[in-house]
């Protein structure tokens, strides 16, 4: 007799379906050997056993092939890693960005006719200050305080006389959040692929590596990158307006930075220093015919101007001194007035050696500093989801700017150590003659996580990041976002002998949770998803009614809009103008209720 084949069933995959088919497997193919299927059975125990170990399986196996795409990923970092094949680049430490204001106090002259000039000094780039938070921030450019443009005042007077003894001088300088340190690396053979792992937490960027026979190795975007444009000192005579030109550097000596949740990396190549790279005249590289008549290939990627396969240069039988730039906090964002410490500064004067010693020290006593804008540029970590649709916009801009969403794209993803911007639009101007003018509209983020204008010197950063990847005949305008302070209030209705404090406490908590998020510019608030949170809540018989407030004054922004210009006509909804953007800013006293 021909032995029947079994009929299985492939579509159970959880615990409870696959028992239910082992036990009718069981009783159809095996009916004298198993017959006892109660629960304290041994067949139940085998039955049970077989099922739990289906359902870990079939478990793994959907995980493992949802966490293999971006669009069902779930782990954050999986989603880096699938983000980071799109050419997402995932920066956790962002810097923040200011100007900061310097005064000094600096002798009279002999005649008391102003300042003695050669006791003005230069303040040092690389000087540090802190803030009220214990922030550590590094001046990023030398502070003159011989300009003509510093403000200039009388700080003390003789007496007798009332002739001016010593002026008060103010100068201000850029400012960026952290401090550096420096770490040596001992690199023995010739390894592929090198992988040097930083030492420190929030590290921000990284600002240069040397090995010992005083070679530079320069940071790239990609391994594949060989040219760097780089600032060369313009000697000139149009130095004064132009003091660096752009060349073209071909660089051997390369690395990238990868950022993980593991820390941060210095990953190099595979060639060796034998291999000499130099660079290449464009024209010989544009069409390569070798011999042939005709092309199959006309693109061209004018950042690749050299040819090599390996990748660059890695160090070997030396030490690299690599400099970098960490965070001494988690959140570098600082207030108005707040940067008013002197850490580690370092003063230049003219001819030190012809001034009075006592004089020198004096000025450098004096110094303070205070900013008085806030320092901003560090933003909350993005969330899985709004990694994967960066990353998905960053592949389709393909290093330019065509559309809309190219542009936002390119914003967010502008390196972390230039300063992050929160949130951004970008918007036809419609008002212009001309057609291709846009309008870009940021928004950043203060100390306390909440909405604040985006200083003078990430907006510098931002424009000189966008025209890299603009088109040519784009205009953009870097404007500030307007913020609309909202608030909620709402009544409801409890069900008899419900503990209404407990349940209006509840209502509001749950209102505060769902709408503790940072909304987009010009993004729409839907009161149909106030009602709906609501009638969520357990006990509560019905929704009277739901209002949006605009809150004005004090901590609030003076809003833009009144909400009656901005709902919908059916009430379901509020919509901001296109320059615009929605923050409950302290949930606890902005959604507020009632119960009945």
């Amino acid at each position: 007799m021909p032995k029947i084949k079994p009929s299985i069933n492939y579509t159970n995959r959880d615990f409870e379906s696959i028992r239910t088919d082992l036990e009718s497997y069981v009783k159809r193919y095996y009916p004298d050997n198993l017959k006892d299927f109660t629960q304290a059975s041994f067949g139940a125990l085998m039955l049970d056993t077989v099922s739990y170990v289906g359902d870990m399986l079939s478990f793994y196996i959907d995980y493992q092939a949802n966490e293999s795409f971006l669009e069902t990923a779930m782990e954050f970092d999986n989603v880096l890693k699938l983000s980071n094949e799109l050419g997402y680049k995932y920066k956790p430490y962002p810097s923040s960005f200011g100007v900061c204001n310097f005064y000094i106090t600096v002798p009279s002259e002999t005649l008391y006719q102003g300042p003695d000039n050669d006791y003005n000094p230069v303040l040092k780039k690389g000087s540090t200050f802190i803030s009220t938070s214990n922030t550590i921030f590094t001046l990023l450019e030398d502070v003159d305080f011989s300009l003509s443009e510093n403000t200039i005042l009388v700080a003390e007077q003789d007496s007798d006389s009332g002739a001016p003894t010593s002026y008060a001088v103010q100068s201000a300088g850029q400012i960026v959040s952290g401090e550096l340190a420096i770490q040596e690396v001992l690199v023995e053979e010739f390894e592929k692929f090198l992988r040097i792992p930083i030492d420190g937490e929030n590290i921000s960027e990284i600002v240069s590596v040397f090995d010992s026979n005083g070679n530079q190795y320069f940071e790239v975007d990609y391994l594949t990158q060989n040219v760097l444009y780089v600032p060369v000192l313009n000697r000139g005579s149009d130095s004064s307006t132009v003091p660096y030109i752009l060349k073209p550097v071909s660089v051997a000596r390369r690395f990238v930075v990868d950022s993980t949740l593991d820390g941060v990396f210095l990953q190099f190549g595979y060639g060796s220093d034998e291999i000499p790279v130099s660079l290449k005249d464009p024209s010989e590289v544009v069409l390569q015919l070798h011999g042939k008549d005709f092309v199959s290939d006309t693109a061209f990627d004018p950042s690749v101007l050299n040819e090599t396969d390996k990748l660059g240069v890695v160090p070997s039988n030396t030490i690299l001194t690599i400099i970098y730039r960490i965070n001494t906090n988690s959140n570098v964002n600082s207030a108005a007035n707040s940067v008013t410490g002197i850490g580690t500064v370092d003063f230049q004067f003219t001819s030190p050696e012809n001034l009075d010693n006592a004089k020198m020290d004096s000025v450098r006593n004096s110094l303070a500093a205070s900013n008085e804008d806030p320092i901003v540029g560090d933003v909350t970590v993005v969330s899985s989801d709004e990694i994967k649709l960066r990353a998905r916009g960053h592949f389709a801009t393909q290093y330019r700017a065509v559309t809309k969403q190219d542009y936002i794209s390119i914003v967010y993803n502008m390196p972390s150590k230039y300063g992050k911007i929160k949130r951004c639009i970008v918007e036809l101007d419609s008002d212009s003659y001309n057609q291709r003018n846009l309008n870009m509209y940021v928004i950043s983020e203060d100390t306390n996580d909440l909405l604040t204008t985006t200083n003078d010197t990430i907006k510098s950063n931002l424009k000189t990041w966008v025209n890299q990847y603009k088109m040519i005949n784009d205009t953009v305008d870097i404007l500030d976002a307007k913020i609309a302070n909202i608030g909620i209030e709402f009544r409801v209705l409890a069900f008899p002998g419900t503990n209404k404090y407990d349940l209006l406490n509840e209502c509001t908590t749950t209102l505060q949770t769902v709408f503790d998020k940072t909304f987009y510019i010009g993004e729409p608030l839907m009161i149909t998803d106030v009602y709906q949170t609501l009638k969520s809540v357990p006990n509560l018989m019905d929704v009277i009614s739901v209002k949006i407030v605009v809150k004005n004054g004090g901590s609030y922004a003076d809003s833009p809009i009144k909400i009656e210009d901005v709902i919908s006509a059916d009430g379901r909804y509020v919509v901001p103008p296109s320059d615009t953007i929605f923050e409950i800013k302290f949930p606890n006293a902005d959604i507020t209720g009632t119960i009945e």
